[in-house]
């Protein structure tokens, strides 16, 4: 499997990484059993970048994964925290529950935030930053939604690494468009970030348009990887060989697993939590109910919005 450098990180990783979102309780909520297999396959299968957050809790099973493959793959992760404190404990936690003394990449979860972001938390950005200073984070950088992010993100010298939404239908795109996203990320890829693409698929929406949407997402200039979710053996095993140079028509069909998410009405309490975190603004406020609902056509059935409910009122079907 072709690998990148990662920028300026001096990384090298595999063009295909994995994501490890859907197999965890945002998603499908796989057993830690079921999950650690698919690490295992992926990594004895060549794959060796994995892509993960602490909201995603699904530390257990990569750790699990990688102790039975033996071999250790560069990981990312995230932290929404808020202040310098709650990303040394995020930081720490992730040490912990991965069981490894240095993590490759800690990056910014901001998915929805605007630029304000790095002054909103500064002190988080100052955590990272001097947790690389210790060695203990060989890489700091965000993950984003938001063109103007991307942008800015792109000067910022103290910054390495930069994952973005980027996909062929420009879906999940904040404040610009595709052909604007494709300028910005081009310009943190001229400045020397590490990029990697998130929801290529947008979201496993188009997964029925695979092999288009994976070619445009290859044929980004400069990009090290494009992160994929699976959440079987057979999806690792069809990414493996699509990513070792198989072409798509020698490969069996790949079906989507299809999903969507709704608010179950009897058990919303109308706190507008998951309409605060959504990523994509694709929740609101019914006028006349006070009832969160969702508004399908932006959904990325990414599942964040689950984390905030405290009803579990948000379920996929």
């Amino acid at each position: 499997m072709k690998t990148n450098i990662l920028g300026r990180t001096g990384l090298e990783v595999t063009e295909l990484c994995f994501g490890a979102l859907p197999m965890g309780p945002a998603q499908k909520d796989m057993p830690v059993e079921e999950s650690a297999k698919l690490v295992e396959a992926a990594i004895l299968g060549g794959i060796n970048f994995i892509d993960t957050a602490q909201m995603y809790q699904t530390y257990a099973p990569i750790r699990l994964g990688i102790k039975r493959a033996g071999i250790r793959p560069v990981i990312a992760t995230k932290s929404a925290a808020a202040d310098y404190e709650g990303m040394q404990a995020a930081i720490e936690e992730a040490r912990r529950e991965l069981d490894i003394n240095v993590i490759d990449i800690m990056l910014l979860h901001a998915a929805r935030a605007g630029t304000s972001v790095f002054e909103d938390r500064a002190g988080t950005l100052q955590c990272m930053l001097d947790y690389k200073a210790k060695g203990i984070l060989r890489a700091v950088g965000i993950s984003t939604h938001n063109v103007k992010v991307v942008e800015r993100a792109a000067g910022m010298e103290e910054l390495d690494v930069v994952f973005p939404i980027l996909n062929l239908h420009g879906t999940g795109i904040l404040e610009g468009t595709r052909a604007d996203m494709e300028k910005a990320v081009q310009m943190a890829v001229d400045a020397g970030k590490g990029v990697y693409l998130m929801k290529a698929l947008s979201g496993g929406l188009h997964i029925n348009e695979f092999d288009d949407c994976m070619r445009y997402a290859r044929n980004i200039p400069g990009i090290a990887a494009v992160a994929l979710g699976m959440v079987s053996l057979r999806e690792v095993e069809y990414n493996l060989k699509y990513f070792s140079g198989i072409p798509a028509d020698e490969l069996p069909d790949v079906q989507g697993w299809s999903k969507r998410y709704t608010v179950v009405q009897s058990l919303c309490i109308g706190c507008g939590r998951c309409v605060k975190g959504c990523p994509n603004l694709a929740m609101e406020m019914g006028k006349e109910t006070h009832k969160a609902h969702i508004l399908q056509d932006r959904c990325l059935t990414c599942g964040y919005c689950t984390t905030y409910c405290p009803q579990f009122a948000i379920r996929i079907i």
